[in-house]
Protein backbone atom coordinates (compact mmCIF):
# COMPACT_ATOMS: atom_id res chain seq x y z
CA UNK A 1 0.00 0.00 0.00
CA UNK A 2 1.31 3.61 -0.88
CA UNK A 3 1.36 6.07 1.95
CA UNK A 4 -0.48 9.12 0.45
CA UNK A 5 0.09 12.90 1.84
CA UNK A 6 -2.45 15.57 0.71
CA UNK A 7 -1.52 19.16 1.54
CA UNK A 8 -3.72 21.11 0.58
CA UNK A 9 -7.09 18.98 1.34
CA UNK A 10 -10.15 21.73 1.90
CA UNK A 11 -10.43 22.80 -1.36
CA UNK A 12 -12.49 21.35 -4.51
CA UNK A 13 -9.90 19.34 -6.19
CA UNK A 14 -8.31 18.04 -2.61
CA UNK A 15 -12.13 17.15 -1.71
CA UNK A 16 -12.13 15.18 -4.86
CA UNK A 17 -8.87 13.66 -4.20
CA UNK A 18 -9.64 12.39 -0.80
CA UNK A 19 -12.92 10.71 -3.09
CA UNK A 20 -10.65 9.26 -5.32
CA UNK A 21 -8.38 7.92 -2.93
CA UNK A 22 -10.24 6.92 0.01
CA UNK A 23 -11.72 3.77 -2.15
CA UNK A 24 -8.57 3.23 -4.40
CA UNK A 25 -7.46 -0.48 -3.50
CA UNK A 26 -3.30 0.60 -3.51
CA UNK A 27 -3.66 3.72 -1.73
CA UNK A 28 -3.45 4.28 2.33
CA UNK A 29 -4.06 8.11 3.13
CA UNK A 30 -2.23 8.59 5.79
CA UNK A 31 -2.06 12.27 6.75
CA UNK A 32 -4.16 15.52 4.99
CA UNK A 33 -2.78 19.39 6.02
CA UNK A 34 -4.22 22.67 6.77
CA UNK A 35 -3.51 25.33 8.70
CA UNK A 36 -7.23 26.45 8.86
CA UNK A 37 -8.66 23.61 10.00
CA UNK A 38 -6.48 21.17 11.67
CA UNK A 39 -7.93 18.98 14.71
CA UNK A 40 -11.11 18.88 12.39
CA UNK A 41 -12.35 15.33 11.46
CA UNK A 42 -11.87 15.76 7.50
CA UNK A 43 -15.53 13.63 7.16
CA UNK A 44 -17.01 16.67 9.65
CA UNK A 45 -16.18 19.24 6.66
CA UNK A 46 -16.58 16.24 3.80
CA UNK A 47 -19.34 14.41 5.23
CA UNK A 48 -19.77 12.76 1.88
CA UNK A 49 -16.81 10.61 3.40
CA UNK A 50 -18.62 9.67 6.50
CA UNK A 51 -17.66 6.11 7.27
CA UNK A 52 -14.59 6.09 4.78
CA UNK A 53 -11.76 7.98 6.10
CA UNK A 54 -11.03 8.32 9.68
CA UNK A 55 -8.24 10.92 9.79
CA UNK A 56 -8.24 15.05 10.78
CA UNK A 57 -6.98 17.64 9.22
CA UNK A 58 -2.95 18.62 10.58
CA UNK A 59 -0.63 21.14 10.36
CA UNK A 60 1.88 20.81 7.51
CA UNK A 61 4.92 18.84 9.05
CA UNK A 62 7.89 18.16 6.67
CA UNK A 63 9.06 15.23 9.06
CA UNK A 64 5.16 13.75 9.00
CA UNK A 65 5.24 14.53 5.10
CA UNK A 66 8.66 12.63 4.72
CA UNK A 67 7.29 9.93 5.52
CA UNK A 68 5.05 8.99 2.71
CA UNK A 69 5.74 7.32 -0.65
CA UNK A 70 4.00 10.07 -2.38
CA UNK A 71 2.31 13.45 -1.35
CA UNK A 72 -0.48 15.51 -3.63
CA UNK A 73 -0.24 19.31 -3.07
CA UNK A 74 -3.59 20.88 -3.75
CA UNK A 75 -2.52 23.92 -2.70
CA UNK A 76 -2.89 28.20 -4.12
CA UNK A 77 -0.19 28.43 -6.94
CA UNK A 78 3.46 29.43 -5.40
CA UNK A 79 2.77 26.63 -2.60
CA UNK A 80 4.51 23.56 -3.58
CA UNK A 81 7.71 25.50 -5.11
CA UNK A 82 8.77 26.16 -1.37
CA UNK A 83 8.42 22.83 -0.17
CA UNK A 84 9.33 20.00 -3.08
CA UNK A 85 12.93 20.40 -3.04
CA UNK A 86 12.96 19.30 0.36
CA UNK A 87 10.71 16.13 -0.04
CA UNK A 88 12.61 14.86 -3.23
CA UNK A 89 15.69 15.26 -1.39
CA UNK A 90 13.88 12.92 1.36
CA UNK A 91 13.13 10.39 -1.67
CA UNK A 92 9.49 11.56 -1.84
CA UNK A 93 7.71 11.48 -4.88
CA UNK A 94 5.77 14.42 -5.58
CA UNK A 95 2.17 15.13 -7.60
CA UNK A 96 1.37 18.83 -8.14
CA UNK A 97 -1.95 20.16 -8.85
CA UNK A 98 -1.09 23.60 -9.15
CA UNK A 99 0.71 25.59 -11.80
CA UNK A 100 4.26 25.98 -10.06
CA UNK A 101 5.84 23.06 -12.19
CA UNK A 102 4.10 23.54 -15.31
CA UNK A 103 5.64 26.28 -17.40
CA UNK A 104 9.91 24.94 -18.24
CA UNK A 105 10.86 29.02 -18.41
CA UNK A 106 10.97 30.78 -14.90
CA UNK A 107 10.89 33.92 -16.47
CA UNK A 108 7.79 33.07 -18.38
CA UNK A 109 6.55 31.56 -14.79
CA UNK A 110 7.10 35.07 -13.32
CA UNK A 111 5.67 37.04 -16.03
CA UNK A 112 1.85 35.03 -15.51
CA UNK A 113 1.85 34.14 -11.96
CA UNK A 114 3.48 37.26 -10.18
CA UNK A 115 6.63 36.01 -8.32
CA UNK A 116 10.13 34.66 -9.00
CA UNK A 117 10.33 30.53 -8.62
CA UNK A 118 11.57 29.05 -5.69
CA UNK A 119 13.60 25.85 -7.34
CA UNK A 120 13.89 26.99 -10.97
CA UNK A 121 16.16 24.36 -11.01
CA UNK A 122 13.20 21.78 -11.28
CA UNK A 123 11.34 22.54 -13.76
CA UNK A 124 14.15 21.04 -16.05
CA UNK A 125 13.10 17.69 -14.48
CA UNK A 126 9.03 17.98 -13.45
CA UNK A 127 6.78 16.07 -15.63
CA UNK A 128 3.90 16.85 -17.41
CA UNK A 129 1.81 15.02 -16.22
CA UNK A 130 -0.43 14.74 -19.66
CA UNK A 131 -0.43 10.66 -20.31
CA UNK A 132 -1.76 11.23 -23.60
CA UNK A 133 1.53 13.15 -24.08
CA UNK A 134 3.70 11.97 -21.56
CA UNK A 135 3.22 8.34 -19.94
CA UNK A 136 6.68 6.53 -20.70
CA UNK A 137 8.08 10.01 -18.70
CA UNK A 138 5.31 9.71 -15.96
CA UNK A 139 6.26 6.35 -15.06
CA UNK A 140 9.67 7.27 -13.77
CA UNK A 141 9.16 11.01 -12.82
CA UNK A 142 10.04 12.05 -9.06
CA UNK A 143 8.17 15.28 -9.80
CA UNK A 144 4.91 16.03 -11.96
CA UNK A 145 3.10 18.84 -12.95
CA UNK A 146 -0.37 17.78 -13.05
CA UNK A 147 -2.03 19.64 -15.93
CA UNK A 148 -4.28 22.53 -16.03
CA UNK A 149 -8.10 21.76 -16.57
CA UNK A 150 -8.33 24.06 -19.85
CA UNK A 151 -4.95 22.82 -21.23
CA UNK A 152 -6.29 19.50 -20.55
CA UNK A 153 -9.48 19.78 -22.97
CA UNK A 154 -7.72 22.02 -25.11
CA UNK A 155 -3.93 20.30 -25.76
CA UNK A 156 -6.23 16.86 -26.41
CA UNK A 157 -8.71 18.45 -28.57
CA UNK A 158 -6.04 19.92 -30.66
CA UNK A 159 -3.02 17.42 -30.55
CA UNK A 160 -4.10 14.81 -33.12
CA UNK A 161 -4.24 18.04 -35.78
CA UNK A 162 -0.72 19.71 -34.76
CA UNK A 163 1.35 16.47 -34.12
CA UNK A 164 0.66 15.42 -37.72
CA UNK A 165 0.74 18.49 -39.65
CA UNK A 166 -2.96 18.76 -41.13
CA UNK A 167 -3.41 21.80 -39.31
CA UNK A 168 -1.70 25.52 -39.93
CA UNK A 169 -0.17 25.76 -36.01
CA UNK A 170 -0.17 29.59 -36.43
CA UNK A 171 -4.18 29.68 -36.60
CA UNK A 172 -5.65 28.04 -33.71
CA UNK A 173 -8.74 29.09 -31.38
CA UNK A 174 -9.57 27.97 -28.28
CA UNK A 175 -13.26 29.32 -27.16
CA UNK A 176 -13.97 27.36 -23.93
CA UNK A 177 -16.39 27.80 -20.99
CA UNK A 178 -16.26 26.32 -17.15
CA UNK A 179 -18.57 25.41 -13.99
CA UNK A 180 -17.53 27.60 -11.33
CA UNK A 181 -16.08 25.08 -9.82
CA UNK A 182 -12.98 25.18 -11.77
CA UNK A 183 -12.16 29.23 -9.65
CA UNK A 184 -11.85 26.91 -6.76
CA UNK A 185 -13.76 27.19 -2.78
CA UNK A 186 -13.79 30.47 -2.07
CA UNK A 187 -16.36 33.87 -0.93
CA UNK A 188 -15.87 35.94 -4.31
CA UNK A 189 -18.54 38.08 -5.26
CA UNK A 190 -18.39 36.92 -8.81
CA UNK A 191 -18.60 34.08 -7.59
CA UNK A 192 -22.08 34.25 -5.94
CA UNK A 193 -25.12 32.66 -7.33
CA UNK A 194 -26.98 35.61 -7.76
CA UNK A 195 -24.20 37.07 -10.26
CA UNK A 196 -23.40 34.26 -11.97
CA UNK A 197 -26.76 32.55 -12.03
CA UNK A 198 -28.71 32.94 -15.16
CA UNK A 199 -25.34 34.68 -16.88
CA UNK A 200 -22.74 34.20 -19.03
CA UNK A 201 -19.33 35.75 -19.98
CA UNK A 202 -15.82 35.74 -21.17
CA UNK A 203 -12.96 36.65 -18.70
CA UNK A 204 -9.20 37.06 -19.23
CA UNK A 205 -10.20 37.98 -22.36
CA UNK A 206 -6.43 40.02 -22.93
CA UNK A 207 -4.44 37.15 -21.51
CA UNK A 208 -5.19 33.89 -19.33
CA UNK A 209 -2.24 32.26 -17.52
CA UNK A 210 -3.25 28.71 -19.19
CA UNK A 211 -2.39 30.34 -22.36
CA UNK A 212 1.01 29.87 -22.38
CA UNK A 213 0.47 26.21 -21.00
CA UNK A 214 -1.31 25.10 -24.44
CA UNK A 215 1.26 26.93 -26.48
CA UNK A 216 4.12 24.85 -24.65
CA UNK A 217 2.00 21.44 -24.84
CA UNK A 218 1.16 22.37 -28.65
CA UNK A 219 4.52 23.45 -29.76
CA UNK A 220 6.14 19.85 -28.58
CA UNK A 221 4.67 18.43 -31.98
CA UNK A 222 3.85 21.31 -34.31
CA UNK A 223 7.52 21.98 -35.81
CA UNK A 224 6.57 25.48 -35.93
CA UNK A 225 5.39 28.41 -34.08
CA UNK A 226 2.16 28.30 -32.18
CA UNK A 227 -0.16 31.20 -32.75
CA UNK A 228 -3.36 30.68 -30.38
CA UNK A 229 -5.98 32.61 -29.77
CA UNK A 230 -7.22 31.30 -26.33
CA UNK A 231 -10.58 33.31 -24.57
CA UNK A 232 -12.38 30.74 -21.31
CA UNK A 233 -15.47 31.65 -20.27
CA UNK A 234 -17.62 31.31 -16.97
CA UNK A 235 -20.98 28.97 -17.15
CA UNK A 236 -23.39 28.96 -14.68
CA UNK A 237 -22.98 25.30 -13.90
CA UNK A 238 -20.69 23.90 -11.07
CA UNK A 239 -18.55 21.34 -12.93
CA UNK A 240 -17.42 20.67 -16.26
CA UNK A 241 -15.50 22.35 -19.41
CA UNK A 242 -16.41 22.34 -22.87
CA UNK A 243 -13.76 23.34 -25.74
CA UNK A 244 -14.78 24.51 -28.60
CA UNK A 245 -11.36 24.16 -30.97
CA UNK A 246 -11.32 25.87 -34.49
CA UNK A 247 -8.12 25.08 -36.70
CA UNK A 248 -7.09 25.30 -40.68
CA UNK A 249 -6.73 21.96 -42.18
CA UNK A 250 -3.88 22.25 -44.89
CA UNK A 251 -5.40 19.48 -46.68
CA UNK A 252 -9.06 19.88 -46.75
CA UNK A 253 -9.83 16.25 -48.15
CA UNK A 254 -7.84 14.61 -44.75
CA UNK A 255 -9.88 11.81 -42.74
CA UNK A 256 -10.28 13.66 -39.74
CA UNK A 257 -11.87 10.90 -37.85
CA UNK A 258 -9.16 8.32 -38.77
CA UNK A 259 -6.70 10.34 -37.71
CA UNK A 260 -7.79 11.10 -33.92
CA UNK A 261 -8.72 7.06 -34.31
CA UNK A 262 -4.94 6.48 -34.92
CA UNK A 263 -3.71 8.73 -32.38
CA UNK A 264 -5.96 7.70 -29.65
CA UNK A 265 -5.90 3.98 -30.01
CA UNK A 266 -5.93 2.22 -26.85
CA UNK A 267 -6.20 5.43 -24.58
CA UNK A 268 -8.53 4.49 -22.07
CA UNK A 269 -10.04 7.57 -21.14
CA UNK A 270 -10.15 9.20 -24.46
CA UNK A 271 -13.45 8.76 -26.13
CA UNK A 272 -14.22 9.97 -29.57
CA UNK A 273 -17.40 10.51 -30.99
CA UNK A 274 -17.47 10.64 -34.21
CA UNK A 275 -20.52 13.07 -35.89
CA UNK A 276 -21.41 13.55 -32.11
CA UNK A 277 -22.39 16.68 -29.82
CA UNK A 278 -20.11 15.59 -26.52
CA UNK A 279 -21.77 17.80 -23.50
CA UNK A 280 -20.20 18.03 -20.10
CA UNK A 281 -22.85 16.07 -18.43
CA UNK A 282 -21.62 13.07 -19.93
CA UNK A 283 -18.24 13.39 -18.03
CA UNK A 284 -19.20 14.69 -14.71
CA UNK A 285 -17.70 12.45 -11.78
CA UNK A 286 -15.61 10.78 -14.37
CA UNK A 287 -11.87 11.18 -15.39
CA UNK A 288 -13.34 10.73 -19.23
CA UNK A 289 -12.10 13.43 -22.00
CA UNK A 290 -15.06 12.69 -24.86
CA UNK A 291 -14.06 14.30 -27.88
CA UNK A 292 -15.58 14.82 -31.38
CA UNK A 293 -14.73 16.20 -34.65
CA UNK A 294 -16.42 17.57 -37.51
CA UNK A 295 -16.46 20.44 -40.13
CA UNK A 296 -19.15 22.72 -41.41
CA UNK A 297 -19.85 22.20 -45.65
CA UNK A 298 -20.02 25.80 -46.05
CA UNK A 299 -16.21 26.09 -44.51
CA UNK A 300 -14.75 22.79 -45.52
CA UNK A 301 -11.09 23.96 -44.68
CA UNK A 302 -12.06 24.46 -41.49
CA UNK A 303 -12.17 21.90 -38.95
CA UNK A 304 -14.30 22.04 -35.55
CA UNK A 305 -13.34 19.92 -32.30
CA UNK A 306 -15.44 19.60 -29.67
CA UNK A 307 -13.70 18.42 -26.37
CA UNK A 308 -15.38 18.10 -23.11
CA UNK A 309 -13.97 16.88 -19.49
CA UNK A 310 -15.26 17.44 -15.75
CA UNK A 311 -12.63 19.73 -14.44
CA UNK A 312 -12.22 18.30 -11.35
CA UNK A 313 -11.46 14.60 -12.45
CA UNK A 314 -9.49 15.03 -15.30
CA UNK A 315 -9.11 18.31 -15.57
CA UNK A 316 -7.35 17.82 -12.10
CA UNK A 317 -7.49 14.98 -8.87
CA UNK A 318 -8.43 11.88 -11.84
CA UNK A 319 -5.68 12.96 -13.72
CA UNK A 320 -3.25 12.94 -10.70
CA UNK A 321 -4.78 9.23 -9.77
CA UNK A 322 -3.37 8.30 -13.31
CA UNK A 323 -0.61 9.98 -12.81
CA UNK A 324 -0.39 8.12 -9.82
CA UNK A 325 -1.11 4.88 -11.28
CA UNK A 326 1.62 5.13 -13.94
CA UNK A 327 4.36 6.19 -11.51
CA UNK A 328 4.20 3.10 -9.29
CA UNK A 329 3.50 0.33 -11.53
CA UNK A 330 -0.79 -0.16 -10.83
CA UNK A 331 -3.26 -0.59 -14.20
CA UNK A 332 -3.93 3.41 -15.09
CA UNK A 333 -7.53 2.89 -14.78
CA UNK A 334 -7.46 1.89 -10.65
CA UNK A 335 -9.48 3.56 -8.80
CA UNK A 336 -10.94 5.90 -11.64
CA UNK A 337 -13.59 3.43 -13.08
CA UNK A 338 -16.61 5.04 -11.96
CA UNK A 339 -18.92 6.48 -14.77
CA UNK A 340 -20.41 9.69 -14.89
CA UNK A 341 -23.52 10.70 -12.74
CA UNK A 342 -26.32 11.38 -14.80
CA UNK A 343 -28.33 13.17 -14.65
Amino acid sequence: MLRIGIVGGTGYTGAELLRLLARHPQALLTVITSRSEAGLPVAGMFPHLRGQLDLCFTEPDPGTLAECDLVFFATPNGTAMRAVPDLLERGVRVIDLAADFRLKDPALWEQWYGMPHACPELLSEAVYGLPELNRAAVRDARLIANPGCYPTAVTLGLLPLVASGAVDPSWLIADAKSGVSGAGRKAETGLLMAEMGESFKAYAVKGHRHAPEITQNLAQFAGAQVGLTFVPHLVPMIRGIEATLYARLVDPAIDLDSLFADRYAGEPFIDLMPGGHPDTRSVRGANVCRISVSRQESMPGVVVVQSVIDNLVKGAAGQAVQNMNLMFGFDETTGLEALALLP
